[in-house]
């Protein structure tokens, strides 16, 4: 029988920042403009965690994935080989897609309320967590299912969606929002190689993916099946293994799969569970998690200051892992 505990553990209330400046500032700093002149310090050197995996899927309340029939994978193999949260949501009321993205590379949705295009919601902050990352030293890459990787991927692209790949939102990235951007395609890579680069011990130390529309159980039409659930399970029961086989997996990894929102209004439970070696099999708890919990956990791991914004408030996914970082 799978091992599930509860935790009781409390949490201070979660501070969450306005919903920032109106559309267009384009330089906004979430509300946190003082973070624009702190540069980025190593608070530690790295502990056993060194290669992080956020794997993002879509549109679904927990309730729906967890016990589903639809969810074999998720239900029989991850929830008993890993740790999951009960109560890890979107930051309250945020919606739609795009602004919860944003989030997980910003600790904030810097004011963008819409799912518009980069060319509309771009913004020109350096404060964000992959510019962190890049400052410490720390290597990273979106993987992103369904681009062409000969291009930087700012536009819709059958099913593939720029809302859901964040870092082409910030013009340090993109230099500018141009197609032929060298970092932007550098960076910012098909999903297909990710797999090449597991084997080939060429995976950055930070990776964040993103499945395609119907992968990532945001679509019907067009897909494998009706069932998006079932999509998406399939996905990752085919995909996971992959970066499960690798060494840096092995050795030093930790892959976070989660939701971008609920699909109910409000901030209902989505899901978040952590699969690595240093994760509690068959653990779950009750603790309040949002997305600012995981950019903090990331930070936690890769020892980068200062906390991204709403980051700085948040409980860190710690209770999650056996061993940390």
């Amino acid at each position: 029988m799978r091992r599930v505990v509860i935790s009781g553990l409390a949490v201070a209330a979660l501070a969450f920042a306005s919903c920032g400046p109106p559309k267009g500032s384009h330089s906004d700093e979430g509300g946190f403009p003082e973070l624009a002149k702190m540069p980025t310090t190593m608070a530690a050197p790295l502990g056993s965690i060194k290669h992080v995996f956020v794997v993002v899927m879509e549109n679904h309340d927990w309730v729906d994935i967890h016990h589903s029939k639809s969810a074999p994978y998720i239900n029989g193999t991850l929830l008993t080989q890993g740790a999951h949260a009960e109560h890890y949501t979107s930051p309250e009321a945020i919606h739609p897609s795009e602004p919860n993205y944003i989030w997980l590379e910003a600790g904030d949705n810097l004011g963008i309320r819409d799912n518009d295009d980069p060319a509309e919601n771009y913004r020109t902050t350096r404060v964000h967590l992959t510019k962190q990352l890049e400052d410490a030293g720390i290597s990273w890459r979106s993987y992103q299912e369904g681009i062409s990787g000969t291009e930087c991927p700012l536009r819709w692209r059958g099913k593939y969606a720029p809302k859901h790949n964040p870092m082409v939102f910030f013009d340090d990235v993109t230099d500018g929002r141009n197609p032929q951007s060298k970092k932007c395609i550098e960076h910012v890579r098909p999903y297909e190689e990710l797999a090449r680069d597991l084997a080939e011990d060429k995976v950055p130390q930070y990776v964040f993916v993103t499945p395609d529309l119907c992968h990532d159980m945001h679509d019907e039409s067009g897909c494998e099946s009706k069932d998006s659930v079932a999509n998406g399970d399939r996905w990752l029961s085919r995909e996971l293994p992959k970066i499960f086989a690798s060494r840096v997996y092995k050795e030093s990894g930790a892959v976070f799969v989660t939701w971008d929102e609920s699909e109910s209004d409000g901030a209902p439970p989505i899901g978040m569970i952590v699969m690595s070696p240093f994760a509690k099999p068959g653990y779950a708890n009750a603790i309040p998690y949002t997305h600012s919990s995981l950019v903090r956990t990331v930070q936690e791991i890769f020892g980068v200051r200062p906390y991204m914004r709403n980051a700085a408030h948040a409980a860190p996914l710690t209770d999650l892992f056996a061993k940390f970082p």
